[in-house]
């Protein structure tokens, strides 16, 4: 069978959380013991489901070359990936260079209520050429920050994977974007949690496919976004969840 290639993007942004109920905010999640910091550019293999290979990057949303990046937001709040703290420092901050590099589209479209950030809400915006480096953009609404849980990402994950599917892309891009706007979350948990809706959402299309219900390009690349300092603990949520498709 051939190979597909699913790569998980780390960039040296991931996740953007402001304060809220029950997460400690921090420039580096409490909920993550200290890590190494993985250079610009790290790539490593995690492991495989039904065939497609799924790799980690340090890579931002804004520059990684796909057809399709997938990058989630909450509900606007004044400032909330601007404000440092809580959110992540502005040269670390992947969901910030990506709303510059579309001239602040991102928050426009946010704060004037055009597209809420509502959880499960989604939104395609095909950017002028050369803004960034993927070819469409696909947000997905996080909803109030206030009452997020890691819990969340599954079918956050899983919207992200029925809409590259629906879409036709050979290969697509994921950032959750949490930590960029300042929330903390238990990194390897959420990273988990986005492969396993992804690909659980990936094999109910095959098995719709199989009875003639369904007809989609397989995939042969995803990439899962997330920080410098943050590459080492995604993966070992990645490489659990993988276990859990293989055995």
């Amino acid at each position: 069978m051939k190979k597909h290639i699913i790569r998980l993007i780390i960039a040296p942004v991931l996740v953007t959380f402001l304060a809220m109920p029950g997460f400690a905010v921090a420039q580096q999640a409490t909920n993550d013991t200290a890590q190494k910091v993985a250079k610009a550019g790290t790539t490593a293999i995690w492991g495989t489901i039904d065939g497609v290979a799924i790799e980690g990057a340090v890579e931002g949303p804004s520059t990684e070359a796909t057809p399709l990046q997938v990058a989630c937001v909450f509900e606007y709040t004044e400032g909330d990936i601007f404000n440092s703290p809580p959110a992540l420092p502005a040269a670390a901050n992947g969901m910030l260079h990506l709303d510059q590099a579309l001239s602040g589209i991102i928050t426009e479209i946010r704060k004037s209520g055009q597209f809420t950030g509502h959880a499960f809400e989604t939104l395609l915006i095909t950017p002028p050429p050369g803004a960034i480096a993927a070819g469409k953009l696909l947000l997905i609404g996080l909803g109030d920050r206030t009452k997020f849980t890691p819990e969340l990402m599954i079918t956050i994950a899983g919207v992200a994977m029925r809409e590259a599917l629906k879409l036709g892309v050979s290969s697509f891009a994921f950032a959750s974007d949490l930590k960029d706007a300042g929330v903390d979350s238990p990194t390897k948990l959420v990273a988990g949690y986005e492969v396993k809706g992804a690909f659980a959402a990936y094999r109910t299309q095959v098995w719709l496919k199989s009875k003639k219900m369904s007809d989609f390009k397989p995939l042969t690349k995803m990439s899962f976004l997330a920080g410098q300092a943050f590459f080492t603990t995604a993966g070992e949520g990645i490489k659990e969840a993988i276990a859990t498709f293989n055995h």
